[in-house]
């Protein structure tokens, strides 16, 4: 059998030009695995938009205009594409503009100290010159390394305008993404997602496994609570019985009484 990737790399082969981006080396620091991959964010935004053959959430996806130019290159830390052709994301490994008809709609750069002047600066001019319709930073030092905590600029024309981001105190800050129907939230120096229709944050397996956490604590305190009201009832039931054997004990002794002696007369 014909594997899939291989036929399609071998179909979009040209004389002069290369079917698939090279491997590039992973990056030298631990930002994307930290407040992406480890909060597994990809997996929550891909249940969120739905349909994962033809919507892409991608990690370290490199895109450029054409595969002949690959020169002119970025690799951002999240990307978001809609009407693609995944497979043959993967299969090219990378996002080539020309192949797929359109530019992605949304791309995301988590600040380090070595990449974050070129975030906010080159790679933003890349991207508006791509076309991505929304680029957003995400910057956990609040700041030191973007030009902001959170920032997000919408493509109007041809170039970037920033998108409003409003701080709901001094550790929190969102600013809503009309590419993705949620807010992104800088809070407490993390990412995350917000819903504001079904008034929820996305969930990954952290917020999964605290929310297990939170529900077997409440399922033990409830079942020691039902242990404990079932012990008072028993307690009660008990002290029922013995009131009630006590009451039939001192009516058992008044019936002898009266049968041996009689009903005692006051009045004489």
């Amino acid at each position: 059998m014909v594997n899939q990737a291989t036929t399609l790399m071998e179909t979009t082969k040209t004389a002069d030009k290369p079917a698939a981006f090279p491997d590039y080396p992973p990056r030298d620091d631990m930002q994307n695995h930290t407040y992406l991959t480890r909060p597994s964010l990809f997996t929550a935004l891909s249940i969120y938009l739905g349909d994962s053959e033809t919507t892409l959430v991608y990690g370290e996806c490199p895109i450029a205009p054409t595969l002949s130019n690959l020169a002119d290159k970025r690799i951002p830390d999240m990307l978001v594409a809609f009407d693609c052709d995944v497979e043959r994301v993967v299969a090219e490994k990378g996002y080539s503009i020309e192949n797929h008809g359109k530019p992605p709609d949304f791309a995301l750069e988590v600040a380090s100290k070595t990449t974050g002047k070129v975030d906010y600066t080159l790679k933003r001019d890349a991207y508006a010159r791509y076309g991505v319709r929304e680029y957003w930073r995400f910057d956990p030092s609040g700041g030191r390394y973007h030009d902001a905590p959170l920032a997000g600029d919408r493509l109007v024309g041809r170039k970037y305008q920033p998108i409003r981001v409003e701080w709901l105190d001094s550790e929190r800050a969102r600013g809503y993404s009309e590419v993705l129907g949620l807010y992104l939230c800088w809070e407490y120096e993390e990412l995350s997602f917000y819903d504001p229709v079904a008034g929820i944050y996305l969930r990954g397996h952290l917020e999964d496994a605290a929310r297990a956490d939170e529900a077997e604590e409440r399922a033990d305190a409830e079942a020691e609570a039902r242990r404990q009201a079932e012990a008072r009832a028993e307690v009660a039931e008990a002290r029922a019985e013995a009131e009630a054997a006590e009451r039939r004990r001192m009516e058992d002794e008044l019936r002898r009484f009266r049968e041996r002696f009689g009903d005692i007369d006051d009045s004489e």
